[in-house]
């Protein structure tokens, strides 16, 4: 790193420093989202400070803390953060994490805001002081559930399900619930647990499954998502395997490879493809910074999650918790990368568009992009 790079990350001697806590999971099952979402959540503050930063002049500091895909980790990295005189916490790609880390915030009277975390409960558990950045897993299920029926012409499917996570199980009632309201059967429901290697029980039940299903459709986390599609395809089973944004990994297609990785289908956060300015600068930025594309959704939603933080100090005119927190709850149109940021049902939980992003011969493409009914 060179010296301009320095001079850009961190504040000029003396000069005020306005912290975030940007708690992760940078090792274990959920690494290789979170890791992509604090290079984006670094990004964003990188780039601001290079504008002069805010509030005429104060610099934004991401102090980034592994959690370890540990609930424990979680909370503990919580206090190290609040004790470090964070102005506002970022952080997580799922449900489990936040719940351990959040209430804390809410106690302190500091935001929360999650960039990758989508139960669209989250804001009534922890409370007035919790935002997601993303969509809820309604939507996201909804989403996909639409287009498994519409476009796959899925009749019959079976549910996997990781029983270990509040974020998978949630997705799974959302998907069964649209399924089951567009007239489809579950014929199989079936369960497995964050860190199970060896699917060959939950397959030899999909493969004699009555009626024949259509498509299964997966609700995990990223570590099991790439090692589920290598095992069904090595299995011999070609039917479209479908899920949600746990989906939303290289793993998808490194773990099982281009030619087994085929015929499978996401929801996720809506950025591939689109041609919008701030997409188009994000990209370019996180390209120049890190020599590579943005991994995933995730790190545009971690770059999301600061700006919309910075949005919110600039509009309060102050780094202070409540006022903070009003200036978050009545953000409107806010032009994130991943789409427009309006909180106006329940108060934080943007309504967004969800891209559904199709994976043959191990390539990416969107397909559509579903829009939720207001």
């Amino acid at each position: 790193m060179g010296l301009s790079s320095f001079l850009l990350v961190y504040p000029a001697w003396g000069a005020e420093v306005i912290k975030l806590g940007a708690l992760y999971n940078l090792t274990g099952g959920m690494s290789s989202i979170d890791a992509p979402a604090l290079n984006g959540a670094k990004l964003q503050a990188k780039l601001i400070n290079a504008q002069g930063g805010l509030l005429g002049g104060q610099m934004l500091e991401v102090m980034g803390i592994d959690t370890k895909t540990d609930q424990k980790a979680a909370a503990t990295g919580a206090k190290k953060a609040l004790a470090g005189g964070v102005i506002a916490g970022l952080g997580y790609g799922d449900t489990t994490f936040v719940m351990a880390a959040a209430p804390l915030f809410q106690q302190k009277g500091v935001p929360f805001v999650t960039s990758g975390a989508t139960h669209p409960m989250l804001p009534q558990w922890v409370g007035d002081y919790m935002f997601m950045v993303p969509f809820g897993d309604d939507d996201q299920s909804f989403a996909i559930a639409d287009f498994s029926f519409k476009k796959l012409g899925v009749k019959n499917v079976v549910v996997w399900t990781d029983n270990s996570m509040d974020f998978t199980k949630a997705l799974s009632k959302f998907y069964k619930q649209r399924m089951q309201e567009l007239g489809c059967q579950v014929v199989l429901e079936d369960f497995f647990m964050m860190g199970d290697k060896d699917f060959s029980a939950q397959i030899a039940r999909l493969k004699n499954a009555r009626p024949q299903p259509d498509a299964v459709f997966i609700s995990a986390i990223p570590n099991e998502a790439g090692l589920t599609v290598k095992q069904i395809r090595e299995a011999g089973l070609t039917l479209p395997i479908v899920s949600g944004d746990g989906f939303d990994t290289e793993l998808v297609t490194t773990v099982p490879g281009p030619k087994l990785a085929n015929d499978v289908y996401f929801s996720t956060h809506t950025y591939r493809e689109d041609n919008r300015p701030e997409v188009l600068d994000f990209v370019a930025a996180y390209e120049k910074e890190h020599g590579r594309p943005p991994e995933n959704a995730f790190a545009a939603l971690g770059f999301d999650a600061v700006g919309l933080i910075a949005d919110a100090i600039q509009r309060a005119g102050t780094t202070e918790g409540k006022a903070l927190r009003d200036a978050l709850a009545v953000t409107q149109g806010f032009k994130a990368v991943t789409g427009e940021i309006t909180y106006s049902r329940p108060s934080g939980v943007p309504l967004k568009g969800v891209s559904i992003i199709s994976v043959h011969d191990g390539q990416y493409k969107v397909e559509e992009v579903w829009l939720p009914k207001q």
